[in-house]
């Protein structure tokens, strides 16, 4: 890239906190360094034109986990580890919602709905059986029960008469949410500079030589937060998984109205409005689905569609307007990945498709990495 004098000096030049990666976490980082430290210099570089990844690419559901969900993640982790997992996505649900104020995410909590396909009496009879254990369980962080039983009034088909029902849960809007965001970090002077990516970086003597696809230049402390793509640039065991999504044209009187999972969250939809939003399907597949490629597979479309036709929509009219996939991080554990890799070099990733839930609290760990730290100072 042929840079100016002008350019060097006032983009990449005496740059104290580099963060690679604009979406919730990355951004959310960069406020909370600039409140702790105002004369700071902070450079956030985005390898796409928009934040790539998933922060602009989700469904929008403010949620925290579904029964089945939570049930599952008991098989791995310990009661005291989902409890605190639970915790970690409420606390940065609120931490989300007073950074941006409901007005500007649009917020609505409508509640959530867990469906049960009829060829999985086995799953609601587990979870039934274990309702009122996990609502004893979840009682002192939220005061009320958490998980209650519904009948079916949305009038789906070849699912379970009975609804699992969370009246915590809630919906977003993705678009004003990432727009408010930037926004809002632009507004305390934070640099961010798009479709640059970082493809290598190096310690020095208290700074880190970064490499991109543009230029190189030095920053004293680099903050890597980009989730699904972590691997590519360092060692800590984060694995893609993309999601597939697609949404219908407006459809007339459409009295679905909430966020709902089905098949223990591996499918998930909500309304927009009067259309459908409808994603997953990566467990039909879940090596081909280990991926950053950005792109649909006829595998899963051909599922989400069928799901559309004879369960969610089985007597509406309607037409698919839009699909596109985001790219998750995971891992064999749903705790994320937030530590200090090296002298100057700190990471906040592998959020574990709960980007909407942890990314603020996410970004303020990963900020609190440096704010503890003494001797730090900017003129």
């Amino acid at each position: 890239m042929n840079l100016s004098y002008w350019e060097i000096k006032s983009w990449l030049s005496n740059t104290d906190f580099c963060i690679v990666g604009s979406g919730i976490v990355g951004l959310t980082c960069a406020l909370q360094l600039k409140e702790r430290f105002p004369k700071a210099k902070i450079l956030i570089l985005e390898k796409g034109t928009l934040p790539q990844g998933a922060s602009t690419k989700n469904a929008g559901f403010a949620c925290f986990g579904s029964l089945s969900e939570i049930l599952e993640d008991l098989k791995t982790h310990s009661q005291a580890e989902v409890l605190q997992l639970i915790q970690k996505r409420v606390t940065g649900l609120n931490l989300l919602r007073q950074t941006l104020g409901d007005h500007q995410l649009n917020f609505q909590q409508l509640g959530g709905y867990e469906l049960f396909l009829n060829s999985n009496q086995d799953l609601f009879q587990s979870c039934i059986s274990k309702r009122e254990v996990i609502n004893t369980w979840l009682k002192p962080l939220f005061k009320s029960d958490v998980f209650s039983i519904r009948a079916n009034s949305f009038n789906f088909k070849n699912v379970n008469k009975q609804y699992v029902f969370n009246q915590f849960e809630g919906q977003l809007d993705t678009g004003k949410m990432m727009e408010a965001l930037l926004e809002k970090v632009q507004s305390k002077g934070i640099k961010i500079l798009n479709n640059v990516e970082v493809e290598h970086y190096s310690e020095a003597t208290n700074s880190v030589k970064i490499k991109t696809n543009q230029f190189e230049f030095s920053a004293s402390n680099l903050f890597i937060a980009t989730n699904g793509f972590a691997s590519q640039l360092i060692k800590e065991h984060v694995k893609p998984a993309r999601a597939q999504v697609l949404i219908t044209k407006p459809i007339k009187n459409l009295k679905v109205k909430g966020t709902f999972h089905l098949d223990r969250g591996y499918y998930y939809f909500r309304n927009v409005a009067n259309r459908i939003l409808l994603g997953g399907g990566r467990n039909l597949d879940f090596n081909t689905e280990e991926t950053t490629e950005f792109k649909q597979t006829r595998l899963i479309q051909n599922r989400l569609e069928t799901l559309l036709q004879s369960t969610l929509l089985p007597e509406t009219p309607f037409e698919i307007e839009h699909r596109w996939s985001g790219i998750m991080g995971v891992g064999n554990q749903k705790k994320a990945i937030v530590k200090q890799l090296s002298t100057n070099v700190f990471c906040g990733v592998r959020l574990g498709g709960m980007g909407i839930a942890i990314g603020s609290l996410v970004g303020k760990e990963l900020a609190g990495l440096i704010l503890g730290q003494t001797g730090i100072s900017f003129q």
